[in-house]
């Protein structure tokens, strides 16, 4: 709602001071203003698209759960506790490895790369596994 009320603004802004130097006989600003309100449009939905992207890693009695949002779009994996053995990231730009028979999923694409580490360890230690969960 902020995102759309922004925008509002900004097009209302735009839109005035385009419509002034209309009437002042400068007839091209109204057309590329509307051309520039368009192009901010786009990227004001591009950016509300992802804006909500995230993970959620929830141990559980019964097991794991890993609940992604991209664009919009939430998927959900669970894990066996017992079966799950968690990568952690050897370079910056790898991401956590949770893996449970022939089932890997990554995640940390939204956590900084010198937080995934920790947040892997974390994962190992929630799971009860230490450093035995190793991958």
């Amino acid at each position: 709602m902020q995102l759309l009320s922004l925008f509002a603004t900004l097009a209302l802004l735009s839109l005035g001071i385009a419509v002034f130097f209309w009437w002042q006989g400068a007839l091209l600003v109204l057309p590329f203003t509307l051309l520039e309100l368009l192009a901010l449009g786009v990227a004001f939905r591009v950016y509300a698209r992802h804006a909500t992207d995230g993970e959620v890693v929830d141990l559980q009695a019964d097991g794991l759960r890993v609940q992604r949002e991209e664009a919009g779009v939430v998927t959900t994996d669970w894990f066996e506790p017992s079966q799950v053995r968690i990568g952690l990231p050897e370079k910056p730009s790898d991401l956590i490895a949770i893996r449970a028979g022939r089932r890997e999923l990554r995640l940390g694409r939204h956590v900084r790369p010198e937080v995934r580490r920790v947040l892997g360890r974390e994962i190992r230690k929630a799971l009860g596994h230490g450093n035995v969960g190793a991958c």
